[in-house]
């Protein structure tokens, strides 16, 4: 998926994606890298605010399926169910969010649940990256859910 179309996708379906002035850097199917800079996403101690930090790593591992989904051409609508985030080192300035999906998951297992239950799940994982280092990880389980599915 050509990044600018998920930039816009983000920006007029997700807006706190755009107060965050969340960019999109890469987007293909083995993984999503989304950048935010530090202005809008400050805390104060002038480093990046958890929240925001969390944000972006979520909204790399959804864009990920999404951006899987698309390239399947499979409509679904994505929800989080769960994560967990762990916050490494401090972000003083932009930074990064890289997706991919978890060592063990199964794609075509979850599409093939898909297809039959109208609902899926799968982990995806986000590394938040701030210079040069990993500075946080984000775990979280997504549920694809068929169109038509309640």
């Amino acid at each position: 998926m050509d990044q600018q179309i998920l930039r816009q996708y983000l920006y007029d379906h997700i807006p706190l994606s755009q107060a965050m002035q969340v960019d999109v850097i890469d987007a293909q199917p083995d993984g999503v890298i989304l950048t935010a800079p530090l202005p809008p996403n400050i805390n104060h101690q002038e480093t990046i605010f958890g929240g925001s930090a969390s944000a972006v790593a979520i909204l790399a591992a959804w864009s990920l399926l999404h951006v899987r989904l698309q390239h399947e051409g499979i409509s679904s609508r994505l929800v989080i169910q769960s994560n967990t985030m762990q916050y490494e080192l401090p972000i003083a300035g932009g930074f990064s969010a890289r997706s991919y999906l978890e060592p063990d998951a199964d794609w075509p297992r979850f599409l093939r649940t898909l297809a039959r239950k109208g609902r899926a799940r799968i982990a995806v994982t986000s590394v938040l990256e701030y210079g040069g280092q990993q500075a946080g990880k984000l775990h979280g389980e997504f549920v694809a859910l068929a169109p038509e599915a309640p």
